[in-house]
This record gives C-alpha cells, structure tokens and sequence, in this order.
C-alpha cells in the first residue's frame, strides 16, 4: 500500500470516529514531503465545503505560504466530488490518486453520482451590467493577480 494513502486512510478514520463526517481522507505532497493533510469535517463545522480534500487544500496553502500548489500531488481516499475537482484544478494539482469510486460513495449513502450525472437547472443571470463594470474596474487595476 502507498504511504500517502495510508495517512489519507489515517486521516478519514480519525474524521469518522470523532463523528467529523464521511470517510474521506486527504493528504497533499510536494517533493516527497505532506504539505496538508485533512478528513471530511462537515458534519464537525456545518459546512458543506469542509470536504477532506478542501481542507487538505486550505493545509497546503497556508504550509506553503501560496494559493498555487503546482508540483503537488493530492491522494484522497475516494475520487474527488465536482467541487473538490474544481478546487484541485484552481490549485493547480496536476495529478490526483483516490482510493474508491464515485459507484463506491454512492453505495454507502453519498450522493456524488447526482452531482456527476444530473445537472440541475439552478442558474439565472442577474444585473450583468453592474457586474460587467466591476469587471471592467478590476482590468484596470495595475497590480492584479489572474486566479
């Protein structure tokens, strides 16, 4: 077994036991070395983002000083829902390993699939003028950072 998955496993355990939430575990690497770590607290925080992989992400960050963890890897102990992808993917993690499926999280109670496989019509466009100057106040800024 990898030793960055064992940590992730470690990690979700611990999560589970304390009643944090679901079984997911993460750890991030960089150059051999765990630069986050975290479990899915949830249910700990009331806050539907506190997903294991989320707060091994925010771990990272504030390890490394940076919102731009490129050259990490991320092992996680099921395949990253939607919005964990995203973040990984604004985070610039270029690879991700996970231990079960998104079949095997719904087989346990999760709902991933639904977020996968039936979008949902949720979204309006709203004052698109207003938001468009804000744009445009922002491209004029000289010292900006793209992210």
């Amino acid at each position: 077994m990898n030793d960055y998955m064992k940590i992730a496993l470690e990690e979700a355990r611990e999560g589970i036991h304390k009643g944090h939430g679901g079984p997911f575990g993460c750890v991030i690497v960089k150059d051999g070395l765990v630069v986050g770590r975290g479990h899915n607290e949830v249910v700990r925080r009331n806050d539907p983002t506190c997903h294991g992989e989320m707060t091994a992400i925010r771990a990272a960050c504030k390890t490394l000083g940076t919102f731009d963890l490129t050259g990490c890897e991320l092992y996680t102990t099921a395949e990253p829902c939607p919005m964990c992808l995203g973040a990984i993917r604004w985070a610039n993690i270029r690879k991700v390993y996970y231990g079960c499926n998104i079949s095997d999280t719904d087989g346990i109670g999760f709902r991933d699939k639904e977020f996968f496989s039936r979008p949902r019509d949720i979204s309006e466009e709203l004052d698109r003028p207003e938001c468009l100057e804000l744009f445009r106040e922002y491209q004029a800024l000289t010292d900006k950072t793209h992210y």
